[in-house]
Formats: structure tokens, sequence, C-alpha cells
């Protein structure tokens, strides 16, 4: 039996947890990457990309079980969660910490420059229009 067996009689959770085992770097967020729907998990998915090292995400909001069980294997209340190498990082503001001073990187195994965290992508600004009241 391997070391990442099932260990519960809770199948969601073992699901959670073997995602975690699995992936290097997985992200559990509100959306996805391509379309966050909050955001801390737009800016730490932001984060992410910006390194350029591939990462699994998993939308906690398809199945409101993923995020409770989520959390009694993370011990953490939050979303976003960030994994890596199987050990829970935390959530937005701790990864944002670790991306600025170069931590991120560093637990990433990737060489990139330390700055500000960046900004999620928004929506194109419409252009303007005046609206004809005569």
């Amino acid at each position: 039996m391997s070391d990442n067996a099932p260990t519960s009689d809770n199948p969601l959770r073992d699901q959670i947890q073997q995602a975690i085992s699995d992936n290097p770097v997985i992200l559990f967020m509100k959306g996805t990457p391509e379309q966050p729907m909050c955001g801390f998990s737009a800016r730490t998915a932001a984060m992410l990309q910006s390194l350029g090292k591939p990462f699994a995400a998993v939308d906690v909001l398809g199945d409101p079980r993923v995020r409770q069980e989520l959390s009694a294997v993370s011990k953490w209340p939050t979303i976003p969660q960030l994994f890596v190498a199987g050990e829970l990082v935390g959530g937005c503001d701790i990864v944002t910490e670790m991306y600025e001073s170069g931590e991120l990187q560093e637990a990433l195994g990737v060489d990139a420059e330390v700055s500000g965290a960046p900004e999620p992508a928004g929506p194109e600004p419409k252009p303007l229009s005046i609206e004809n009241r005569l």
C-alpha cells in the first residue's frame, strides 16, 4: 500500500488529499485562473501565472462540499489556498508577501525578478460614450 493511499471514510476528502499529493503546485480558488470569481483568487493566480511555473487549479465553487473538506484537510478557513510540494503555503496575503520578498519564487524553484505583486487583468474598459439627451 502506498503512502498516498486513502486513509479516511470520506472519498471527497481523499480526492482532495490525492490532488494535493499528485500536483507539485496546486491552487484551490474561487473560479479558474482564466475566470477568477473573487479578487483574492484573481490576485493569487496572477502571481503564479507571472512566474511561468505550471500549476493545477481547483474551482471550489463547483461543489460546496469541496470547500468544507479542503478546510478540514488544510486547517485553513479561507480561499484561495496554495499548496507547494504537498504543503499548505497559505492564502492571498501570505502568497503576496512571499512573492514580494522572493520566497515564493524560491519555493517554486523559479528565477524571477522580485517586484510588486501583479494585479489581475481586468476587463477591457468600455469606450467613452456620450448620451444624447436632446
